[in-house]
């Protein structure tokens, strides 16, 4: 696929997850490495980053604009993929993946590909614990919920102390930037910051290094190019779980 220009793809299938996320099946398949994006184009709206959730699918929380337009849409509407883009994971032992919400979705294809031992997932409530069956068929599940119904009465976080982080060669994580900000800091306090890998979401408008909105402070560091998936040690010390600019360019807390 040339990754400068956006082909047309349709809709085969459109997967309710939970409540609030949706799986949207395309009928091309894409070569990426899991923690990839594309930039998806919805006609007449926006063009936003989005993780690949396999090789022919994203997975989505209906967030905004671009969003929820996509959610209007049916079977056999048409969007534009461009792509893919990124570093994405690097596992190559024993890994511990780390998912809250739609967080999960960059990670599904480590499991879908053996790669993951341990997934601790949190979510609001059991409903919205994203892909937790297909997680259990691959891995050992822990689970954590907001209100108790499900797993844990509390935050994912609260899951790490029941791991032996010594046993992961890799510590893969995504989901809300303030949950994965509490587990840099785990992992610093317990001295491998080294081994989390940590997928950031910032706002983009090319996805190829060019425009410079998705640079972080204070190393520059262009989340389209060189992440989206930074090592934690990298992250310490940065914006990172204090703030993020918005379309504008502005500060914006986390």
């Amino acid at each position: 696929m040339d990754e400068q220009m956006p082909i047309g793809v349709t809709l085969n299938e459109i997967i309710p997850e939970t409540p609030s996320i949706r799986t949207f099946v395309f009928d091309r398949e894409i070569a990426f490495r899991p923690g990839q994006f594309v930039m998806v184009w919805v006609p007449g709206v926006d063009e936003v980053p989005m993780a690949l959730s396999s090789p022919s699918s994203i997975t989505v929380l209906e967030v905004g604009d671009a969003t929820a337009a996509l959610f209007a849409m049916r079977e056999g509407d048409r969007i534009g993929i461009r792509g893919p883009y990124g570093n994405g994971f690097t596992v190559t032992g024993r890994t511990l993946a780390i998912a809250g919400g739609v967080g999960a979705s960059p990670l599904l294809p480590l499991v879908a590909a053996g790669q993951v031992d341990t997934f601790l997932i949190g979510g609001r409530t059991a409903s919205e614990l994203l892909f937790a069956d297909r997680i259990r068929e691959a891995a050992t599940l822990m689970v954590a919920t907001d209100d108790g119904t499900a797993g844990h009465h509390g935050f994912v976080t609260d899951l790490i102390s029941r791991v032996d982080l010594a046993d992961f060669s890799h510590i893969c994580v995504c989901g809300p930037e303030v949950m994965m900000a509490a587990v840099l800091g785990i992992l610093d306090r317990e001295g491998c910051a080294e081994r989390g890998q940590f997928s950031l979401h910032r706002y983009m408008k090319c996805g190829v290094g060019l425009c410079g909105s998705c640079c972080t402070d204070p190393h520059g560091l262009r989340v389209c190019r060189d992440g989206p998936v930074f090592s934690g040690d990298v992250l310490l010390g940065s914006e990172f779980g204090h703030y993020a600019r918005d379309a504008s360019g502005r500060r914006r807390r986390v």
